[in-house]
């Protein structure tokens, strides 16, 4: 083993490893660290896991008794290294101070001697990607993840488009601070919806199936096009202040947390706490997790008294001015009664648990999800076997151990949707089980689902659920096919859940959807980025007709307003792609269309650009509000710029990053009342 592979302990200095361990324990050192660091290559840069958070800490808490019983510390230990190896397409950047990791307790009680008599800032500990932020003049100037702890990769065009971080901030005085990049949790289900519809429009499936916020979080922010970024809604919420400048703080790490939120930063929720009441202060949180949109991993605590902290110094990775707070997971043992294998649009068929019910953190659980090949093999599963289970971060059902080890669960040859023959494919360092049908149900449903809905061809009673059946039986394929289930109709009344009258309702919802406007139309085939708004634009600019449209060059299409060139190469593309035109104008071929009945209305807002955010009260939905906007002659953008006349938003006096903009550029902000008093149909 060379010297440069160990490290060890002062009072060990000279021994032979041999003589400090057994060939066992160093081989199982040697394992331990290869493993975990494999297991973070997968969470950081790959967005993916091979094992549970659980198993994760358990061999970790293994390898760090073992390093301290035997003194050996391989180069590359996970004790010892933080974070993740910075990725290879951004710039990278060394940190001025290193980024510690942090040490942690299970133990609520623990924290109170932890505070030794001095007070405290107990706050979530967010399950995002650290950052930090660098302001110079009040103005963002540099945004750098944590990396490995050493070096970061800059990121800041991406930064700039967070939701809610300020780009100009009140103090001149050169800053830098910490903060966590997160998704919250309902962001994540929309944009996961999202992907997932765009996908199924596309055929590409790259960017789809993230299992929590945090992964697409990471291949949020780490982007080469802040595009994309943008559409994620990644948030920033301050937790510490690095430098400020001449600044004073009364010593006070609570003061540097109000100075920041002075500034215009959201920062972490936190409480000011003292060694009587933090173990209350914890179960507090703990209280809330469930209804918490942020996602979290545990809470912080973090010494108020800063001189004090910074005198205690660090150890090799931990700084001694804060501890991390786990919650101690609840277990429970049951048997594993079923394995359901479920194909996703993805082409991915992933394995899910089911098991006898447990009371787990105040619920009944009855599934957890196993993720992947590689996890059932680790976990060595079997129908029958004894297992436990817990909440990962109290919320999300988890495999903790096999007890039983039986290894006998057979992996599915074929797919459960098509019947067609599966495969084991190596996403990095992670099996995982495919479909490699392009013709699999299961990869059309979302594309059919998105033709039939309310903004597109609003047919009543063509749901997921009912589309999967018609799918599966072979009686749809292509759009036009649901223009020709009449011809099925003896099938279709006999399918679970149908019957005389219901087929009768869906074939005349069917029917009544062939009387459409082009806009619809156009939203429903899926062309990539184009919804309902994108279509009432270029619908307006083309005067609604199909031909110009399918005809425009790249060009033409790019100088629409609201389109722009990613836009325009998408619609270029569809209406030549023999694979999108020639079902395209299949479907055309079953439809009436007509033009939407606004030709009528004063074009009071012609050459104004309006941008919305935020929720909408007189509305359905903002997409019902952009309509009214274009049928009097405006135009609808999805971002502030010197174009913009007017930002639509009900929060007038937020410091949402759209409203920051627009007062930058002396944009008006107006409130769907301004709005609806400007027109001239104000209410009451």
């Amino acid at each position: 083993m060379p010297e440069s592979e160990v490290r060890v302990n002062d009072n060990q200095m000279g021994a032979a490893p041999g003589e400090n361990a057994s060939e066992q324990e160093y081989e199982r050192i040697k394992h331990l660290t290869a493993l975990l660091n494999r297991a973070s290559e997968a969470y950081y840069n790959q967005d993916t896991e091979i094992m549970s958070n659980l198993e994760y800490d358990k061999l970790y808490d293994e390898l760090s008794a073992l390093e301290e019983k035997t003194g050996i510390v391989l180069a590359g230990s996970p004790t010892v290294h933080v974070g993740y190896t910075a990725a290879e397409d951004l710039p990278k950047e060394r940190h001025a101070s290193p980024m510690l990791s942090l040490d942690k307790t299970k133990d609520r009680f623990a924290l109170t001697d932890w505070l030794g008599g001095h007070e405290g800032l107990l706050s979530w500990k967010l399950d995002g990607l650290t950052v930090v932020l660098t302001y110079e003049g009040g103005t963002l100037q540099k945004a750098v993840t944590r990396g490995n702890g050493e070096i970061g990769e800059v990121i800041t065009d991406n930064a700039r488009v967070f939701k809610n971080l300020p780009l100009r901030i009140p103090c001149k005085e050169p800053i830098v601070l910490r903060g966590e990049a997160v998704i919250r949790y309902s962001d994540f289900n929309e944009i996961n919806a999202e992907l997932e519809a765009e996908a199924a429009r596309t055929g590409d499936f790259s960017d789809v199936g993230y299992k929590n916020p945090r992964n697409l979080c990471s291949g949020s922010v780490r982007q080469l096009n802040n595009q994309i970024t943008a559409k994620r809604r990644v948030r920033f919420y301050a937790f510490s202040l690095v430098q400020a400048g001449t600044l004073s703080f009364d010593n006070s790490r609570q003061r540097q947390m109000e100075f920041l939120r002075e500034q215009g930063f959201e920062t972490v929720e936190y409480v000011r706490v003292t060694p009587d009441n933090v173990a209350d202060k914890v179960g507090e949180f703990e209280a809330r997790i469930a209804q918490n949109d942020i996602p979290s991993d545990g809470l912080v605590l973090t010494l108020d008294d800063i001189a004090y902290g910074e005198s205690l110094g660090t150890t090799a990775k931990f700084p001694r001015n804060s501890i991390a707070f786990k919650w101690a997971d609840e277990i429970r043992e049951t048997t594993l009664t079923e394995v359901e294998w479920s194909a996703s649009r993805t082409g991915l068929i992933n394995p899910v648990a089911i098991f006898e019910p447990v009371e787990l953190e105040g619920t009944t659980v009855r599934r957890a999800s196993v993720h992947n090949i590689s996890i059932v093999k680790a976990l060595k599963l079997g129908i029958g076997d004894r297992i436990t289970v817990y909440k990962a971060n109290m919320i999300i059902p988890q495999i903790a151990e096999n007890l039983t080890g039986s290894g006998s669960l057979a992996i599915p040859v074929e797919c459960p949707v098509c019947g067609q023959p599966t495969m084991i494919r190596q996403d990095n360092d992670t099996e995982v089980l495919v479909c490699p049908n392009p013709d699999c149900a299961a990869k059309k449903i979302k594309s059919f689902s998105l033709f039939v809905s309310r903004s597109a061809m609003n047919i009543d009673g063509l749901s997921e659920m009912t589309l999967e059946k018609l799918i599966a039986a072979g009686l749809i394929h292509t759009f036009a096919d649901i223009y020709h289930l009449d011809a099925h109709r003896d099938v279709i009344e006999e399918m679970e859940g149908f019957g005389k009258k219901s087929c009768d309702r869906l074939l005349e919802a069917i029917e009544k959807s062939r009387e459409t406007t082009l806009p619809r139309v156009l939203c429903a085939v899926g062309i990539p980025g184009i919804g309902i708004s994108g279509a009432r634009i270029l619908c307006s600019h083309f005067g609604d007709d199909l031909a110009k449209i399918k005809e425009a060059e790249i060009e033409e299409l790019s100088g629409v307003e609201g389109i722009g060139p990613v836009l325009a190469q998408n619609v270029y593309a569809y209406f030549r792609e023999s694979g999108t035109a020639e079902p395209f104008d299949a479907l055309i071929g079953e439809l009436h269309i007509v033009r939407a009945a606004v030709e009528d209305k004063p074009q009071i807002l012609a050459g104004k650009t309006f941008v919305i955010t935020g929720k909408v009260n007189h509305f359905a939905n903002r997409d019902a509000l952009k309509a009214l906007i274009v049928s009097l002659g405006g135009k609808a953008a999805g971002s502030v710029s010197a174009k913009t006349d007017y930002l639509i938003n009900n929060d007038v006096t937020s410091n949402s990053s759209k409203n920051k903009k627009a007062r930058e550029l002396g944009i008006a902000i107006l409130s769907e009342e301004d709005f609806l008093a400007m027109i001239g149909e104000r209410n009451g």
